[in-house]
Formats: C-alpha cells, sequence, structure tokens
C-alpha cells in the first residue's frame, strides 16, 4: 500500500510539474538554508577553534602586571608555589622577553629576544627545520646558544645553514650566540609570533642578557585529564586572593575557544530559527497544492470509494504525496545547502565541517511540515461523499 501510494504521488506530481516545481522551491530553499547556516556556524567554530589550538589548548599564560614584577613575588622560584597550591598543573615554565638588535655580517635585524627553560620547546611542541631546542644543561651553564625563529634566520641567513653559525645579539652590549637550532614556519599565537622571536636559555637571559630576576611571564601546562578551564580558574581564585585583580592577567586558549564556540553557536541557532521560517512558507505551499489536487481528483475519489476505498486508505493517500513531496524538496536542499557551505568555507579559507545533525533536523523538520500542512487537505480527501464526488463537474 505504501509503494502504491507512492507510485500514485509521482504520477500526480508529473501531471502538474509546474506546480510541484513551485512548491518544492520553498522546501528546498528553507532546508538548504537551514543545512547551510549549521554547517557554516560549525565549520567557523571549528575553524576558530583550531586556530586557537596552535596556542595550546591546554595552557594557561599569566603575565605579572608592571608593578609587581618589582615586589619579589613573581620570581623563579614562583612557580613552585604555583605547583604546591593549584592542583593539576603539569609544569610551570616562567619566561621573560626584550626587543634586541641581531647582527650577522651586514645582515640586522630587530627581534624578540625570549629567555625560557629547556622544556619549553617539548611544551609547546615546537618543530625544526634545523638543529633543536637547547638542553637543561645549556641552560644550567647559562650557554649563549640561540634558536632562531624561521623568519629571523631566513633574514639573517639568507642563504641557509644558520646552524653553527654566531650571531650578535645586543642590549647593552653585542654578545655572540651560537645558532643550535632553526624553528620550522608556525603561525602566530595570541600572545606570540613563533617565526619572528628568538629563544635563548633562561638562565643566560637572566644573568648574562639582562641582569634581572623578576618574571615576565609563566607558561603552565595543565595535566592531562584536568579541565584547562577549571585550573585556569583556580590560577584566578589564587592570584586574586595574592595580588589582587589589577596584579596580574591571565590567557587561555581554552577560554577563547569556548567563548568562540558559544557565540558561532548561539548565532547559527538564531539565523537556523529564521531560515525555518521558509519551511513554514513551503509548508503552506505544499498545502495549497494538495488542497487543488484534491478538487482536481475529485471524481477519482468518488470511483476509489465506490470501489470500497475506506477513508483511511484515502487519507493515507494524501498524505504519502505531501511526505513524498516533502522528502525531495529536503533532499534537493540538503545537496543545495551542502553546495552553498562548500563555497562559503572556500571562500572563508575554513576546513568544512559538514553539520550531519543539520541534515536529520532539516529532513525531520520537513516531514513534520509534510505531515502537519498534507493532513488537512488528506482528511477533506476521506471525508468527501462518494455519490456527490462522482457527479462532480
Amino acid at each position: 500500500m505504501i509503494f502504491e501510494n507512492i507510485k500514485l504521488a509521482f504520477s500526480a506530481m508529473r501531471g502538474s510539474k509546474l506546480r510541484t516545481a513551485l512548491s518544492l522551491l520553498g522546501i528546498v530553499i528553507g532546508v538548504a538554508s537551514v543545512v547551510a547556516i549549521l554547517t557554516i556556524g560549525d565549520s567557523a567554530s571549528k575553524s576558530i577553534t583550531e586556530s586557537i589550538a596552535v596556542g595550546g589548548l591546554d595552557l594557561v599564560t599569566v603575565y605579572p602586571s608592571y608593578g609587581q614584577r618589582t615586589t619579589g613575588t613573581f620570581t623563579e622560584d614562583f612557580s613552585n608555589t604555583l605547583m604546591k597550591n593549584i592542583e593539576g598543573l603539569e609544569i610551570i615554565l616562567p619566561q621573560n622577553n626584550s626587543n634586541a638588535q641581531i647582527r650577522n655580517g651586514q645582515q640586522n635585524i630587530n627581534a624578540t629576544v625570549t629567555g625560557v627553560p629547556s622544556g619549553y620547546g617539548t611544551v609547546l611542541k615546537l618543530e625544526y627545520d634545523e638543529g633543536a631546542f637547547f638542553s637543561e644543561l645549556d641552560n644550567i651553564n647559562r650557554r649563549q646558544v640561540v634558536v632562531l625563529g624561521k623568519d629571523i634566520a631566513d633574514e639573517l641567513f639568507p642563504d641557509g645553514n644558520a646552524l653553527g653559525q654566531y650571531v650578535s645579539i645586543f642590549r647593552n652590549q653585542a654578545k655572540s650566540y651560537q645558532v643550535i637550532g632553526v624553528l620550522a614556519a608556525k603561525d602566530a599565537t595570541f600572545n606570540l609570533s613563533y617565526d619572528g622571536s628568538v629563544f635563548i636559555p633562561y638562565n643566560t637571559y637572566e644573568q648574562r642578557f639582562r641582569n634581572t630576576t623578576s618574571v615576565g611571564s609563566y607558561v603552565m601546562k595543565v595535566a592531562q585529564g584536568y579541565d584547562t578551564i577549571a585550573v585556569s580558574d583556580k590560577v584566578t581564585e589564587f592570584l586574586d586572593d595574592l595580588v589582587g585583580t589589577d596584579g596580574y592577567n591571565l590567557f587561555s586558549p581554552a577560554t577563547l575557544a569556548e567563548m568562540a564556540n558559544e557565540i558561532t553557536g548561539t548565532f547559527s541557532a538564531f539565523l537556523a530559527a529564521i531560515a525555518a521560517i521558509s519551511l513554514l512558507v513551503g509548508g503552506i505551499g505544499i498545502m495549497n497544492i494538495m488542497l487543488v489536487s484534491v478538487a482536481e481528483r475529485t471524481k477519482e475519489i468518488g470511483i476509489r470509494k465506490a470501489l470500497g476505498a475506506s477513508p483511511n486508505v484515502i487519507r493515507g493517500q494524501f498524505i504519502s504525496e505531501a511526505i513524498t513531496l516533502t522528502l525531495i524538496g529536503g533532499i534537493l536542499g540538503i545537496l543545495l545547502g551542502s553546495l552553498l557551505s562548500l563555497a562559503v568555507t572556500n571562500v572563508m579559507k575554513w576546513s568544512l565541517h559538514l553539520s550531519y545533525s543539520s541534515f536529520i533536523l532539516a529532513m525531520g523538520f520537513s516531514m513534520f511540515v509534510g505531515v502537519f500542512f498534507g493532513w488537512y487537505p488528506a482528511m477533506k480527501a476521506s471525508k468527501l461523499d462518494p455519490i456527490e464526488a462522482l457527479n462532480y463537474e
């Protein structure tokens, strides 16, 4: 019976192609809009998260305020204080940085020189075109070794082969540093441009480069199994009690990623709800075509009833037609919405993440529209008096 109703539905649609196409158009536009908006929103959210993840979603960075750096609170030993008081921290790396001139022969460039412990390269998952990061022994012995960012290395050594060469770093006076590593190209995060940075051992920075005991910032890696946002909240609470809310700034890529997901998710849902209105418009179009179809096929309905068709059979036939119409529109809408999403993500240079939940939502809603708006015409057809229907002109 179901397959028979589907055949009758296709036969009826073929009989009025233009009217069917116009009715389908409303469903196709509605479904395509919902699919495209939710897919584009999901793609935007994931692309933003991927971009933020370059900075490490398991990292938290604390920047003491300028006034607090002279109080003696934020020193290298403060890392141990944080580790003892904050559960969920795996490692804390102090770092300092300042601008300086770097020279190799006639090549001269301004760059950010950052002093970091030896574990910095591993924690931030740095990759290298040449060499490697400096060792703990380099840090302990305050060796004058340097790791160059990609852009710095290209500028100072245009012919390549920077590894093993020496560069002069100027602060109060020029000091010679041996290049032991060159970083592979890496996208900048919100707080650091890797390609434009120069890294030296933390102890070398503290005692030979700048002669300071204060720390400019702390990079904290959250232990596996702990929520980064929850741990950063604990750090915030601890520092608020210690130095007040104005004594530091805290940066967490995970927090930014969560905020971005919430904003894009809310905005996408809002737009999808507006787009769904076009599905209702399409449903009204389907109800109109079904009412016209009932009027045109009144005599056919009378004949079927005279041959023994029950009201349920007549009702099922017309509801099947409405559902078939919306299913076709839904499938075409999903295809169109996916193509639109592909076009937009290519233009925006985002990675495409098809929102399969939007496919189910859009198809489910379109079927609901088909049943809802097909019910009244189907009921009207099933209640026709067979004698009046046979005499209908």
